[in-house]
């Protein structure tokens, strides 16, 4: 069987790590956890699951924090947590299974969900380099938004899911930050860590700013092909928020230059559309979205909401405008089989039966 260490950098996250840490003695031959300067009881709880917990002053550099953690394992194969995650007993187990029956690797891709509903179906989820064996060759780069390049024999397991159970906490600034401290000491910065200075930008609201980063890191053409794909629909978005239709949709279609039209892409064009009020254009798109499946095994960003409950409210919506009632409600019925406790389907129902009973 094979032997892994589990590897964690964690600060105060005395409400979370005790549920991260309770499946990891199912699967963990060892479990090291990094304190990066606590001041709650972090500590405390680590101290309940392992031995090994050691103290790292904080450097505004997550890497060296992680490979700090990844020095001090001693088991062939290394794998890595947040503070706030998730792994359910089934993942535990399927983790257990591939060290019993597995094959060797040099890393071992998974899903990571950020996003789930209260029956743990993935919504938003993305792949990450979740296992990798111990090799001075697989470590973490990037001081923000850190990875390890994958490398060697690669393989995927879409059994093994981790579950990124965040607390809701406002949008913090601290990459931002560390990126601009970055450009401020003259660090040259690779072309992923120009895509997401970029996606910090624009998720901190600074939008001209993200429409130039965006718009460089393109015009550059050294970035992954997700990242790119990523880039087009995140510069999409910064210019719908400036109502600037022609250049959004410019944008969005940029995409397909990389690869076949992702749903994501796809909702965005309609929700262009339907901004400008053109909603036959809009029911296309959104048509297109629905059922369009993005693949996992590309390494993207993948939104199952794009291609299944939202396209359904949007097309709903724009039947509606256009007075075709009928098929408004075809399309609320659709939204309400993918989820019938959202609260926007929840008015819509309320909306057709008020019509309905006027009627």
């Amino acid at each position: 069987m094979k032997k892994l260490s589990l590897c964690m950098i964690v600060k105060n996250e005395e409400e979370t790590l005790e549920r991260a840490l309770e499946n990891a003695i199912v699967f963990a031959d060892e479990i090291i956890i990094v304190d990066t300067g606590s001041s709650d009881n972090t500590k405390t709880i680590a101290k309940k699951f392992t031995n090994k917990v050691y103290d790292f002053d904080w450097v505004d550099d997550f890497s060296k924090a992680r490979n700090y953690s990844f020095s001090l394992a001693s088991s062939p194969y290394l794998m890595w947590l947040d503070g706030d995650d998730i792994v359910t007993e089934k993942s535990a187990q399927s983790i257990v299974k591939w060290k019993e029956e597995g094959e060797d690797v040099d890393v071992l891709m998974c899903p990571y969900v950020a996003s789930f509903d209260e029956n743990f179906n993935p919504v938003f989820f993305y792949l990450r380099e979740r296992i990798v064996k111990n090799d001075k060759n697989l470590r973490w780069n990037d001081r923000v938004h850190e990875v390890i390049i994958p490398r060697g024999e690669i393989k995927t397991n879409n059994e093994i899911k981790i579950y990124h159970g965040k607390k809701e906490k406002p949008q913090s600034n601290r990459n931002l930050l560390i990126y601009k401290k970055m450009i401020e000491e003259g660090e040259v910065l690779s072309p992923r860590s120009e895509f997401y200075y970029a996606r910090e930008l624009y998720f901190n609201n600074f939008i001209d700013d993200a429409i130039h980063q965006f718009s460089k890191f393109l015009a550059e053409g050294k970035g992954w092909k997700e990242n790119n794909i990523e880039a087009c629909l995140d510069l999409g978005k910064c210019y719908l928020i400036k109502k600037n239709y022609n250049n959004a949709l410019t944008s969005l279609f940029g995409s397909f230059v990389y690869d076949l039209p992702k749903s994501e892409v796809l909702y965005e064009i309609g929700n262009v559309y339907f901004n400008k009020e053109d909603f036959s254009s809009a029911i296309y798109w959104y048509e297109l979205a629905l059922n369009q499946l993005s693949h996992i095994e590309n390494g993207g960003f993948v939104n199952l909401e794009t291609c299944t409950i939202l396209p359904a409210l949007q097309l709903c919506v724009c039947y509606d405008k256009l007075g075709k009632t009928e098929k408004a409600y075809h399309y609320h019925e659709i939204s309400k089989a993918f989820n019938p406790n959202d609260r926007a389907v929840l008015n819509n129902q309320a909306y057709f039966d008020n019509l309905f009973k006027n009627q």
